[in-house]
């Protein structure tokens, strides 16, 4: 299956974004992270920011919406022109209404889980998003350690996307580094999202590669 790296900017140098950008541009998309200070105990990007990017970006953007109350502002990052829009099922009481809208605004539409939250309930409306994300690591902040306890709620959703027959991009968030991005591809994930292993690296594209390959090596057919 297709492997995509989505480089997370939380990890870049805000002083120089346009510069960073260019270092990843061998990349699949660019993550975007939203918080709130409400939904996460962390506060960064809104929508000046991404309609910034949206403009200036070489790579369509992948936003992760870790805020209050999706329903009322998912639709207007689709709007924006984000190419990908995710929202957290914890913040949503209709999910599948969310990802509509989502989708009726002509952007992907993206379903994030928590590390403690069950998948279980949320298979059903697979038909209704394009992307889930198995968050592992606790969303709000950068650079943190993989959880490997989230690889069997990441199994159980490849098995459910294959069973479905259903294009849905398998991604996760969170520690995903050289040793980290194969254990994940086995446990079924083709989508990627790195940050400070990118940014950090002294050669982001090389680090893109190698991350690219690692997860291939270790990917299911």
């Amino acid at each position: 299956m297709p492997i995509r790296i989505h480089p997370s900017i939380l990890a870049a140098d805000f002083l120089h974004l346009g510069d960073e950008l260019a270092r990843v541009a061998d990349a699949d998309l660019v993550h975007v992270d939203v918080m709130d200070n409400h939904f996460v105990p962390n506060l960064s990007f809104g929508m000046p920011v991404v309609e910034r990017l949206v403009a200036g970006s070489p790579l369509p953007l992948d936003v992760h919406l870790m805020i209050e109350d999706p329903a009322r502002w998912a639709p207007g990052y689709a709007e924006a022109g984000a190419y990908s829009v995710t929202f957290h099922a914890e913040a949503a009481g209709r999910p599948a209404d969310v990802a509509r809208s989502i989708r009726d605004r002509g952007a992907r539409a993206g379903l994030a889980i928590k590390p403690g939250t069950d998948i279980e309930p949320y298979l059903e409306i697979l038909p209704e998003v394009d992307m889930v994300l198995i968050m592992t690591v606790e969303p709000g902040f950068g650079g943190q350690s993989f959880l490997p306890e989230t690889m069997p709620k990441l199994r159980q959703l490849r098995q459910a996307v294959d069973a479905s027959g259903l294009d849905v991009w398998v991604q996760v968030d969170g520690g995903i580094t050289a040793d980290t991005v194969g254990i994940a591809a086995e446990a079924g994930a083709n989508t990627f999202v790195a940050g400070s292993s990118v940014f950090t690296a002294d050669n982001a594209a090389a680090q893109i590669a190698l991350l690219r390959a690692q997860a291939a090596a270790h990917s299911h057919p």
